[in-house]
């Protein structure tokens, strides 16, 4: 048969049995389907399947293997990698499918694989629990858990990834398994950190804690102070409960209601001092850091869904990120973070972050595939801007960062906030020998490594 026909037949009998919809790349919305939160990535998948239920990714998976398409796996579509779309690929495009229960009796939460931060938060509200979620509530929940899940909350509940309690997933042969300590526990440990090489997960299962209050302190001042502000925050942080977290900041002052209009598209520094706990606790945390000169000052108890949501990245921005875990962040540190934060371009909302691990983190849950558990304090340069010709200039200030803040560096790095940086890099955020194991995992899950647009995990 000509594999042309093979392929019409196919695709029309992918649309007629999917719930959901399906889009090639002659189909009115096909563009739009293909679009994700980071606007250098421009990729033409042959087909997207925007899937309703499982049957739909089974199905999708089959019609990709019948066809010797790779297979890209899209959630929240946040990856500035990317990893949501893939060149001549098939998308598995979980959108829709974004339900979430929660079990408040047994402090769990079972979500579907297209769920974003917002779904989970939102529906865990009412009954005064949470999990560790990622900074944003635009962000898709699997794609963050199996990466590994760094939030507000980890210092004091754990990764997201210590928290998971179950994956259902759909292999690559088009085969359902679940994943959990008890059941396939190989594979249960590859998920907590090795991303979406092994399958796609259209159901996690997560551990969730009672969180009554929620609280933050935040102050943007000129940079001049950017210093003092960075150092006391180090030391509020080492010398307070694993209940603080959040980071010391360079950013372009944002067109809010809360930014004062000459501070609009200007370099700004400052801190975020959060707090899993009430308003009183806070408040004497954050005096030292209340007491530096600052134009803006919020600190104020808010539900930790709104936390959630307040800091928003706007989406069709062309985006560059890196991240390095540090040793610690001596007085040294300081100088060469500061000094590179005032080289940040502004105005685009560009940012430049340092925040605390420890706590939870460090004392780990399980021996799972992460590289950092050790490391004091990470950093985050995360570039966004719009013209393309600007590519080069914020591209090179991530790259000035990473290589400023080397001295401090553990050599590891978090592979969700990275793009596609090369297999070095991958193993500095798993380790070489979790890297072996995992590809034995690999191997037996995926052995034609047909999930590979993800920071990849070549079979043994």
């Amino acid at each position: 048969m000509d594999p042309h026909s093979k392929a019409a037949t196919a695709l029309t009998e992918l649309r007629e049995d999917l719930t959901g919809e399906v889009f090639a790349p002659d189909d009115p919305g096909y563009d739009e389907a293909r679009t994700v939160f980071n606007a250098m990535v421009d990729r033409r998948p042959a087909v997207i399947a925007q899937c309703e239920t499982t049957d739909d990714v089974v199905r999708a998976v089959r019609f990709a293997r019948d066809l010797d398409l790779k297979i890209a796996v899209r959630g929240g579509g946040h990856s500035v990698a990317g990893s949501g779309l893939g060149d001549g690929a098939l998308v598995v495009d979980m959108r829709r499918m974004h339900g979430v229960t929660v079990h408040p009796a047994a402090k769990a939460a079972r979500l579907e694989g297209g769920a974003t931060m917002s779904h989970l938060d939102r529906a865990c509200e009412p009954y005064g629990l949470a999990t560790p979620g990622g900074r944003a509530s635009t962000t898709g929940v699997g794609g963050f858990v199996l990466g590994g899940g760094d939030g507000w909350l980890s210092r004091a509940f754990g990764l997201a990834s210590d928290n998971l309690l179950g994956v259902e997933l759909v292999t690559a042969d088009g085969r359902r398994v679940e994943a959990t300590a008890e059941e396939n526990p190989e594979l249960f440990w590859a998920l907590h950190g090795g991303g979406g090489n092994f399958g796609i997960a259209t159901a996690l299962t997560l551990r969730l804690h009672e969180l009554p209050a929620m609280s933050i302190a935040m102050t943007l001042g000129l940079p001049e102070y950017g210093p003092q502000v960075t150092a006391t925050y180090r030391d509020v942080i080492e010398s307070g409960p694993d209940e603080a977290a959040g980071g010391a900041i360079y950013l372009t002052g944002p067109p809010e209601e809360f930014i004062p209009e000459h501070l609009v598209g200007q370099r700004l520094c400052g801190a975020l001092l959060t707090y899993a706990g009430p308003e009183e606790g806070l408040r004497k945390l954050a005096e030292p850091l209340l007491a530096i000169p600052h134009e803006v000052e919020i600190v104020t108890q808010l539900p930790y869904a709104e936390l959630q949501c307040m800091l928003d990245d706007p989406p069709g921005m062309r985006n560059y990120w890196s991240a390095e875990y540090l040793t610690g962040v001596p007085d040294a540190f300081v100088d060469a973070f500061c000094a590179l934060g005032e080289s940040m371009p502004v105005p685009a909302p560009t940012q430049h972050v340092v925040w605390p691990q420890g706590g939870a983190i460090a004392a780990g849950a399980g021996d799972w595939p992460l590289a950092h558990r050790d490391a004091a304090w990470a950093v985050h340069p995360f570039a966004l801007w719009e013209d393309p010709a600007e590519d080069e200039r914020f591209r090179s200030w991530v790259k000035d960062v990473r290589a400023g803040v080397a001295p401090w560096s553990t050599g590891a790095t978090y592979l969700n906030f990275i793009g596609d940086e090369g297999a070095d890099r991958v193993a500095a955020g798993l380790g070489a020998e979790n890297m072996r194991r995992l590809a034995a995992v690999k191997r037996e899950y995926d052995p034609d490594n047909v999930f590979r647009f993800n920071h990849n995990i070549r079979p043994a």
